[in-house]
């Protein structure tokens, strides 16, 4: 890996320890990429765009295991809300500036929009999450991801 991404800069800037991961860029899975890193999928975390019904515009990023489907019930009931949806590819590209299979909560720290994780990364020391870009994973513990981003578990 040559250039650090804005990912990379937060967590050197907070000075958590992380592992980065390359694989193909043709990768836009979560499950694609764990197989390419050799990494339990339950431990590889996609980051979803989520939009909210109404006028609290701002989406949510959503961090979530990438071997299972979002439950949307339980993350509106965490977050408040009476309806959530998952974002198109074009409005989750065009609300985060980034590409689908690139989308990472790291890399969008301090862009408005609130964070949540999965309550299940708990259950392991160290998760994978998209380092902002398409073909980039970073490896860290949950509870330093969790301490950077100040997500909310649901």
């Amino acid at each position: 890996m040559a250039v650090k991404t804005n990912a990379m800069r937060v967590l050197d800037s907070h000075k958590v320890v992380y592992k980065t991961w390359d694989y193909s860029p043709e990768i836009h899975s979560a499950v694609e990429a764990a197989q390419a890193m050799g990494a339990p999928v339950e431990c590889v975390y996609k980051t979803l765009v989520v939009m909210r019904e109404g006028s609290r515009a701002k989406p949510l990023l959503v961090m979530a295991p990438g071997n299972c489907k979002l439950d949307l019930r339980a993350l509106a009931g965490a977050a408040g809300d009476k309806k959530l949806r998952m974002a198109s590819q074009k409005e989750a590209e065009a609300l985060t500036g980034l590409k689908v299979g690139g989308i990472g909560a790291l890399a969008l720290l301090n862009k408005g929009f609130e964070l949540w994780l999965d309550s299940a990364a708990m259950s392991h020391e160290r998760i994978f999450v998209n380092a902002g870009q398409r073909g980039e994973n970073i490896e860290l513990c949950v509870d330093d991801l969790v301490r950077v981003t100040n997500a909310r578990l649901f």
